[in-house]
Parts: structure tokens; sequence; C-alpha cells
């Protein structure tokens, strides 16, 4: 059961997650070289992180198959989220990601084969709709947020995997393996990614040494640190809250964000009536999730 302490310790992880989106635009690389340099400072922060304080490396061929796609999947979410930000601003990335505790609340059910909600599907055509007031006037940065939301339905898939998990392994020893998956398919993509989309299909890779003290930060705190918690949370707290929680994010973010980058996070009208639409969707569902629960077990005593 989940202490104070564990809240305490989740919201703590939420805000820095929030500042890593900052951290990414402040990189003068983009987003998919930072991704490579991360998970590189990732691995080798978390091996010695096991090292020090005596863990374990070893898991079976089977788990190490399963984290290494895992950190696929996280590669994927690392480059849509950074390359979100770049494409458009902080702002619209963190908003496209707020969509991640619909996203778990519809795969959490499909993974465990129980049944959707009808309240669920409700509240996720709200969020259609609140992207529709967004999308529907002269946005700007439309790629950028459909690029956002593919990092939150990432992130709630990831989620669910690392929730399976951490049942029996170690959280140092997840997140070690998937970092390696996330350098490993960063890696794999380079080439996709020069030849599609790099500038004149060149790579930057080589970062200067205020890139590489922001990568730092990155990898031992939103990374090393950030990641072992959230998993080793997974223990006590669901994947839903875990991901309901995450939506205090785009929150923290898009203040933060206001106030280092200024007038560039400054969006039209329908940008904020979207999103109270899409956050007022996503707060009210614990309010009814608790509401169906208590009618269902009323009926149950009848």
């Amino acid at each position: 059961m989940a202490s104070r302490n564990d809240y305490v310790k989740l919201h703590f992880i939420v805000f820095l997650w929030g500042f890593s989106a900052i951290l990414g635009k402040l990189v003068s690389i983009p987003a998919v070289e930072m991704i490579v340099w991360r998970a590189l400072f990732s691995f080798a922060g978390m091996g010695l992180v096991i090292l020090a304080t005596r863990g374990s490396f070893v898991v079976s061929t089977r788990d190490l198959i399963r984290l290494l796609l895992i950190g696929a999947v996280v590669a994927f979410h690392w480059i849509a989220f950074f390359g979100a930000a770049r494409v458009s601003n902080v702002s619209v990335s963190l908003i496209g990601f707020a969509t991640n505790s619909l996203w778990a609340a519809v795969l959490e059910p499909w993974f465990n084969r129980t049944r959707i909600k009808k309240f669920e599907i409700a509240l996720g055509l709200v969020v259609i709709f609140g992207l529709y007031i967004i999308f529907s006037f002269d946005f700007q940065y439309k790629l950028g947020l459909l690029m956002g939301i593919a990092a939150g339905f990432t992130s709630a898939l990831f989620s669910i995997f690392n929730s399976r998990a951490v049942k029996h392994l170690q959280p140092f020893t997840i997140t070690f393996y998937e970092m390696i998956g996330v350098f490993l398919a960063t890696l794999l993509f380079l080439p996709v990614y020069q030849y599609f989309w790099a500038t004149d299909h060149v790579l930057r890779l080589i970062p200067t040494g205020m890139d590489l003290l922001y990568i730092a930060i990155l990898a031992g705190v939103c990374s090393v640190y950030a990641y072992s918690v959230a998993v080793e949370l997974m223990k006590r707290i669901s994947v839903f809250v875990i991901q309901l929680s995450l939506n205090l994010e785009p929150v923290y973010g898009i203040i933060m964000a206001t106030i280092i980058f200024g007038s560039a996070e400054k969006m039209g009208w329908n940008f904020y009536v979207g999103t109270c639409i899409i956050m007022l969707a996503v707060g009210a569902y614990p309010v009814l999730k608790k509401r169906v629960a208590a009618a269902r077990e009323r009926a149950g005593t009848k």
C-alpha cells in the first residue's frame, strides 16, 4: 500500500519530468542526436549506481529481450516528446503528452483483458473535442501536437509493461537495460533519420560544453533517478494513478517554460480553451471512477 512519502516522491519526479522538456529545448544539437547521448549517459550512470549499491545485473534472456524492447518504446517516446518541443514549443509538446492517462485508461484494460468502462470512452471523446478546438483554427503547431500525443501514448504503453516487469525484477536493473534499449534503438534509427529528416542529411553528434551539462542533468536526474523511482513506485501505485499524476507535468512545464522562454510559449485562445477541456476531462476521471465504483458497490449490496 502506498504511503504519503510515495506520493511525495511521485509528484517530485513529475516536476522533474516537466523540467526535462525545457532542458531538451536548451540543448543545441537536434533531439535525436541528443537522445543518443542521454541514453548513453543514463545506462552508464545506472550501471555505476548498481555497482555502488551492490545490485544485480543478472536477468534471464527472456527478460533481457523484453527490457530492451521496452527501451525501444521509451526511445520512441523521447523522440516524439523532445521532437514535438523542437518543431513547436514546450507547451504544445506537454499538452499532447497530457493525453497519457486516458491512453492508460484504454490500454490497461486491453492488456489485462478487462472491460473498458463507458465513462472512459466518453472522456476520450471529450479529449478529442478539446484537440479538435485546437486544430480547427489556424493552429501552426499541428505536427508538434501530434508528436506530443504519440509521446503520451508511448508513455502509457511502457508504464504498463514496467508495472509487470517490476513484480520480479529490481527497479535499477530494469532502468539499466531499458536505457541500453533506448541507446540501441536510437542508434538503429539514426540512418533512417539522417536520410529523411536530418538537415542536409548530416548528423550533428558533437555536443557543446553546455549541451553536455544539460544532457548530463537530463540523464542523471530525469532518467537515472526519476525512472528508477517511478518503476519502484509501481510496486505500490497503479499505472493509472501514476499516469494521472503525470498530467501535472504540463502545468509545471508550461509555467517554467513561460518564465524561461517568454513570448515563444504564448499561444492563441483556442489552444488554451482546448487545453482546459483536455485537463478537465483528465481531472474528471478519478471522480467518475470513484462514483461508478460506489454505485456498483451499492448495487451489489441490494
